[in-house]
């Protein structure tokens, strides 16, 4: 049976191996040129794996992890993402053929140029602070203790530094219901310290937080839960580098959407809710209001 060259299916598992294997690749410190030779392939053929443009088989890519070292576990985790680049879409349900601390989305991520965000309920993960995510996991995962809790805190925070970093940040913005700034999490101490949180990241030149009221009644994104629209690095003629990416999470797995007619109805939403929000310095005030409250000032 012939790998197929044509890009069939969901983009996302695709370019997320693409992207998994050029990294083994290049950690094993092989060119194109050696990689296609050992595998006997054409170096035009390595490329289209790796910029996620074809499909593979499950054995093509436990040959490619064999050929650059690549350790046991993330050989089996990316044989398994392989067998999800043929589907039409994608559903990513942790702990079925992908283990849970393979995390895809973190990968999407990292590469992005921009995120749009609408936060219904919860403060998103790229704004909270170590305690407040520490009490979400003690509501949500009690089972989690120790070191296995602290773990997840750590690498949270290792995760917020994409917002941060000094070579080109992404643009974050982000609405959030005003549900997520009254909903007391971990106690007024550390709600009021989240508060405190938002209020700094909204000063950042690349990150900019609008609230939803409750007095605006209903608008664009009032029956979706918490999405991530990711846009990426565009080539040198403006044409995307690879397409939009709508994020939808939830309590079995994440829903990954690349359709245009999916980004477009994601992106009209955002907008919408972008339009109606507070300003941006209006929603800093009024963390810093509801931190004082929480301070009993």
């Amino acid at each position: 049976m012939r790998m197929s060259d044509a890009p069939t299916g969901s983009t996302v598992p695709r370019r997320q191996l693409g992207r998994y294997l050029r990294k083994l690749r290049t950690d094993a410190r092989m060119t194109v040129k050696a990689a296609a030779d050992a595998l006997e392939w054409s170096e035009a053929k390595m490329w289209r794996i790796e910029t996620g443009n074809t499909s593979l088989r499950s054995l093509d890519v436990e040959a490619m992890c064999r050929a650059y070292g690549a350790p046991d576990e993330m050989r089996e985790a990316l044989m398994g993402l392989a067998k999800e680049t043929k589907g039409k879409g994608w559903w990513h349900a942790y702990g079925d053929v992908i283990p849970g601390g393979f995390d895809l989305y973190v990968g999407l991520e990292e590469a992005t140029e921009s995120l749009e965000q609408y936060a219904p309920e919860l403060v998103p993960g790229l704004l909270q602070t170590p305690d407040y995510h520490r009490a979400l996991l003690n509501k949500s995962r009690p089972d989690l203790q120790g070191d296995e809790a602290d773990r997840r805190v750590q690498l949270r925070a290792q995760r917020q530094n994409l917002i941060t970093r000094v070579t080109s940040p992404p643009k974050l913005r982000v609405v959030l219901n005003e549900a997520v700034i009254r909903r007391v999490v971990g106690g007024p101490d550390v709600m009021a310290d989240q508060l405190v949180r938002l209020t700094e990241m909204n000063e950042r030149p690349n990150v900019s937080i609008r609230v939803a009221p409750f007095s605006f009644g209903a608008h664009g994104g009032f029956d979706t839960a918490l999405f991530t629209l990711m846009r990426f690095p565009t080539t040198g003629d403006g044409r995307d580098h690879e397409p939009p990416t709508v994020y939808v999470q939830g309590f079995t797995g994440a829903l990954y959407l690349d359709k245009p007619h999916e980004i477009h109805r994601y992106a009209e939403a955002f907008a919408e809710m972008w339009d109606d929000a507070l300003p941006q310095d209006d929603s800093t005030a009024l963390f810093h209001r509801m931190a004082r409250e929480m301070n009993g000032q």
